[in-house]
């Protein structure tokens, strides 16, 4: 297997039985705001988008519960923007239950077939490359499955999303520059080359489909933050739950 590239949960599902580590990719959000979260102390976990049971879990976790972006306030900003997540005042939670349609489903199956789980965008590509390094994964006998997590057509099935595309195939690109002869899928050298020949991969993130939808719902600052190349290097993992900074 090497390394491996995927797209949404049908195919996290299939790779990740046999992966020792699966990153998970879903830039505009999830991810992006994991490791924002992150970045500030607070541990996250993940959790089924518009699920019943999302505030009993969060009261047993003594956790905050995220609400959606339109459902924000001053007082309760935690949601799923990261922009509205940066700027909430301190002092911060302890925990974050964060629902998200995607990236959150996608990082609880790939949990429970025992892989180390990963949650990486633009921010912080090239310090997930490096831990992925570190560690040996991407090998054949370390087993890598990078995620990109796509969005949803209204009848539920998978729409590709180019900054997802983008954001696991700068993963990959980093990792293949940190570990020459790794051996990578056809997929997962498609992605990453895809990375390296986007000259403005910026530009590409504000034009594309989920940017100027975020744009036309009035978050721009969210395609910003996210567009933050490399600004970050936590590395959110999985732990008992929750997405944590990689010790």
């Amino acid at each position: 297997m090497g390394a491996a590239f995927g797209w949404g949960p049908v195919e996290a599902r299939a790779l990740a039985p046999a992966a020792a580590c699966v990153v998970v990719v879903d830039v505009l959000s999830f991810t992006t705001t994991v490791g924002v979260a992150v970045e500030g102390g607070t541990a996250v976990h993940p959790y089924p988008w518009r699920d019943a049971t999302a505030a009993a879990y969060a009261r047993e976790r003594a956790a905050v519960l995220a609400v959606g972006r339109g459902e924000a306030t001053a007082a309760h900003p935690w949601s799923l923007s990261p922009a509205a997540l940066r700027a909430a005042p301190a002092p911060w939670p302890d925990r974050l239950v964060l629902p998200s349609p995607n990236g959150s489903a996608i990082c609880a199956g790939a949990a429970s077939g025992g892989a180390t789980v990963i949650a990486a965008s633009l921010r912080n590509r090239t310090a997930v490359a490096h831990r992925l390094a570190r560690h040996g994964y991407g090998s054949e006998a370390r087993p890598l499955a990078v995620i990109a997590s796509g969005e949803r057509w209204p009848d539920g099935s998978l729409r590709p999303a180019l900054e997802d595309h983008l954001g696991a195939g700068a993963v990959l690109d980093a990792l293949r520059a940190l570990a020459p002869g790794l051996p990578l899928t056809p997929e997962a050298t498609a992605a990453a080359t895809l990375w390296a020949a986007t000259e403005d991969p910026v530009a590409a993130l504000h034009g594309c489909d989920s940017g100027r939808e975020l744009y036309e719902y009035g978050y721009p600052r969210d395609v910003e933050v996210a567009a933050e190349l490399d600004a970050s290097t936590a590395v959110p993992v999985l732990v008992d739950g929750a997405f944590q900074e990689a010790p």
